[in-house]
């Protein structure tokens, strides 16, 4: 499923007065669910919400800017509590798998201005379970043995453009056939740049921040 979000009215403003500002239309697609704010604002979340099972669908959002444009995206797996697992007592228990594909295209040119790849930046700040034994738990209880998570608090102002970013890994890249994309993905046609990226760990990274800027 797709959704259409036309959001031209809104001009995020970094750079002179003069500078001519662009018109990007955005595709987003995550499993599960992200939300993503430009040059500091937030300007695009997920329609569906997390709690919905197999929350998979794409997001397009159309918006003015004026150069650079810091691209902040947090992006999630679901997860029924912090031991990371979903279908928590069921036979369906199990750890979820993330992953995010995103691209930028300015509307008057059609060119891509931006996609997510390794130049992003991504910090996970969700991490479990902390060992994998969890998944077979039959009675999995966050923040004990195998099922301990690692937390990290989100940094303020992370989303903003003088926030500095230098220090976080780079996104790690994950292959289509990894990431195993449904509703909603197939629907858009994607640059060859844009790739998939999440933590290192698809499964146990749960929560991540990613962010570019681009000059």
């Amino acid at each position: 499923m797709m959704r259409t979000i036309l959001a031209a009215p809104l001009i995020l403003t970094v750079a002179p007065a003069f500078a001519e500002p662009l018109t990007i239309t955005a595709d987003i697609w995550a499993d599960n669910w992200f939300e993503m704010s430009v040059n500091g604002t937030k300007v695009l979340e997920d329609s569906v919400p997390i709690t919905t099972e197999r929350s998979f669908n794409a997001e397009t959002v159309t918006f003015a800017v004026e150069l650079p444009m810091t691209i902040a995206l947090k992006a999630m797996d679901f997860k029924e509590n912090d031991t990371g697992l979903e279908y928590i007592g069921s036979r369906r228990q199990q750890m979820g798998d993330g992953g995010l594909i995103a691209q930028f295209v300015d509307v008057d040119t059609g060119e891509t201005v931006a996609v997510t790849d390794d130049n992003m930046r991504c910090l996970v700040v969700h991490h479990a379970p902390v060992d994998r034994s969890c998944e077979a738990s039959s009675n999995p209880v966050a923040g004990k043995g195998a099922c301990a998570f690692e937390l990290t608090e989100e940094p303020a102002d992370w989303t903003a453009p003088g926030f500095d970013a230098s220090g976080w890994p780079k996104a790690t890249l994950h292959t289509a056939r990894a990431v195993d994309p449904k509703d909603g993905y197939d629907t858009l046609s994607w640059s060859e740049d844009a790739q998939f990226i999440w933590g290192p760990d698809l499964e146990r990274d749960n929560t991540i921040l990613c962010r570019v800027t681009i000059e």
